[in-house]
């Protein structure tokens, strides 16, 4: 027999309410006349009965609405596993590279590059290496290396080999001489302010004439340190009519003569990404060569100098560069407010940071999930962090031990309360994870919300124990009545025996930029409360949820004091 209406806005509104903790009727609606088209023809009498499935469900339990949402069955889609497609990939013969710099912490965006890297190479039965692109010694640090690593096993990423680019250095300066032999490039000598107005005029520079042994004898001066830094560079023999900037005898090498994290003072000439990246590419045998879209126009100069030098060519594949609303992705933005003490560091729960992920309790499993929906996509996007905490909100839901939190804590005593022990499962759908048991004597702490919520002669429910009505409210005092164990109350609220009750805070991460870019000063939130005594057995890292409130990882435990951050 085919369902009737109200049976298909209960089923739908079940559904809503257990995949995001609350039925929100707008969600609602498209679903219920997909089923059921007729629906739209007194959209007024179908909304009201949305809305008032919406209010009792949101009323329920999870397990109450688990236990009616088992009595529906639901059409499924077949979902189709999206698979990375790599032009000219031959299986097992691919390989892929991920190449950070190391200056700075690894973020969601290194995520998303790193993760379609390996899954590509793995969908074709290849490799993905590691390498680190070390040629910046003003800004690179060991520190950073172990972060990246650290990082990707993290996320489940391994790697065939790893890699330095500035383990090559001698090789760089071997190519550059060839360059200048086969007249492809030049040492330029004109100070910086000249050079940039050169490439914006279109006109070459004189010292673009100069024959190759003179190039070779000042750039053999440039890595002696005989020249200071801006007194030289080496650049590309382009074309300085192109109407592509970049074509326009780009730099490929500077003077730096800053120590390097990984060789020291060995190197003082160091060359620049776009003459390092091909050749490191070309050599290391890679396939195909994955990277964010904004180097589109730097593809000519990509090839160009793989073309100069007679080396392989890898394909190029460009893929959007993942940005989150609300949150300061590239380094350039968060090291400032890092400084100015504005976030407390790259671990932040607010920044979009590994470290500062994993410290708001997100799991490598649903980053893995949010950041390959977008694929090899160049459709540029901005989510906001709704998509990943969804993801991870589905994860933590079979995984975290139930747990109960009072926010703004208000102490009640309930008229004629038996002593009872009650019985909490640490989850409602896991027995393996045990139970706990807390012994109660008719005094509570409850939230001062749901204190507020509560009317007088209403019954409701203290969450796994028994009913209790409000029998009397004046002058600001209210008095509660034990009214027995049988029956289900409407409204069910969590509790904490005073007794048992242990003091914490949960940290409310939001989003630290608005929708100008500029840094919000009460962007990280603060609710206090008490939790269950049980909750001290937890190992700082450890994540629950807290019933009615959300999820929750415990971030520091004090002397009789807890402090969570809250993840979804």
């Amino acid at each position: 027999m085919a369902e009737g209406l109200e049976e298909i806005i209960r089923k739908h509104t079940l559904k809503n309410a257990y995949d995001y903790k609350l039925a929100i009727p707008a969600k609602i609606i498209g679903k219920v006349i997909g089923e059921f088209p007729a629906a739209k023809e007194n959209m007024k009498e179908t909304m009201k009965l949305i809305n008032e499935e919406a209010m009792r469900v949101n009323r329920l339990a999870r397990e109450e609405i688990e236990k009616e949402l088992s009595l529906f069955s639901f059409a499924t889609k077949k979902e189709e596993k999206k698979e990375i497609e790599l032009p000219g990939a031959v299986q097992g013969k691919v390989v892929t590279r991920f190449p950070p710099e190391p200056s700075g912490y690894p973020h969601i965006g290194h995520a998303k590059a790193a993760w379609l890297d390996f899954a590509a190479a793995t969908r074709y039965g290849g490799k993905m290496l590691l390498r680190f692109d070390d040629t910046n010694p003003e800004k690179e640090r060991q520190e950073y290396v172990d972060a990246i690593k650290e990082g990707l096993l993290w996320l489940g990423i391994d790697w065939a080999d790893e890699t330095y680019t500035s383990d090559r250095m001698e090789e760089f300066y071997a190519y550059c001489d060839e360059m200048f032999v086969k007249f492809k490039a030049y040492v330029c000598t004109c100070l910086p302010e000249e050079v940039k107005k050169g490439r914006l005029e279109k006109i070459a520079c004189d010292c673009s004439a100069r024959e190759p042994q003179e190039n070779m004898s000042l750039f053999r001066k440039m890595r002696e340190g005989k020249m200071e830094e801006g007194e030289a560079i080496v650049r590309f023999r382009g074309d300085m009519k192109s109407e592509n900037t970049v074509m326009r005898d780009p730099t490929l090498f500077r003077i730096v003569k800053a120590p390097h994290y990984r060789q020291g003072e060995k190197y003082k000439v160091w060359p620049s990404y776009d003459f390092a990246a091909p050749i490191m590419d070309s050599l290391e045998g890679v396939t195909h060569a994955m990277r964010t879209k904004e180097y589109e126009l730097r593809n000519p100069l990509y090839f160009a100098v793989l073309r100069a030098l007679e080396l392989r060519e890898p394909k190029l594949i460009e893929f959007s560069r993942l940005e989150i609303k609300g949150a300061p992705i590239s380094k350039r933005l968060i090291t400032p407010l890092i400084e100015q003490g504005k976030v407390e560091g790259w671990d932040d729960p607010r920044l979009p940071t590994l470290k500062a992920l994993k410290r708001r309790g997100i799991l490598p499993e649903a980053i893995r999930e949010f950041v390959l929906s977008f694929g090899l996509s160049k459709v540029e996007s901005e989510p906001n962090w709704d998509r990943l905490l969804a993801e991870n909100r589905k994860l933590l839901d079979e995984r975290c031990a139930r747990r109960f939190f009072v926010k703004e804590p208000v102490r009640i005593a309930v008229l004629g309360a038996p002593k009872k022990e009650a019985v909490l499962k640490n989850h409602p759908n896991q027995p393996q994870m045990g139970e706990r048991r807390v012994m109660t004597n008719g005094d509570f702490y409850i939230s001062k919300e749901d204190l507020a919520s509560i009317s007088l002669g209403e019954t409701f429910r203290l969450k796994e124990l028994y009913n209790v009505t409000l029998v009397e409210r004046e002058n600001g005092k209210m008095k509660f009545r034990y009214d027995g164990d049988a029956g289900l109350a409407a409204k069910k609220i969590q509790w904490v025996v005073p007794e048992e009750a242990v003091r914490c805070k949960v940290r409310v991460p939001k989003d630290l930029l608005d929708e100008q870019g500029n840094f919000v000063e009460n962007s990280m939130g603060e609710d206090s409360g008490v939790c269950e005594r049980s909750c001290l057995e937890l190992s700082e890292g450890t994540g629950v949820q807290f019933e009615r409130y959300g999820y929750v990882r415990l971030d520091k435990k004090e002397s009789g004091f807890l402090t969570f951050i809250f993840s979804c």
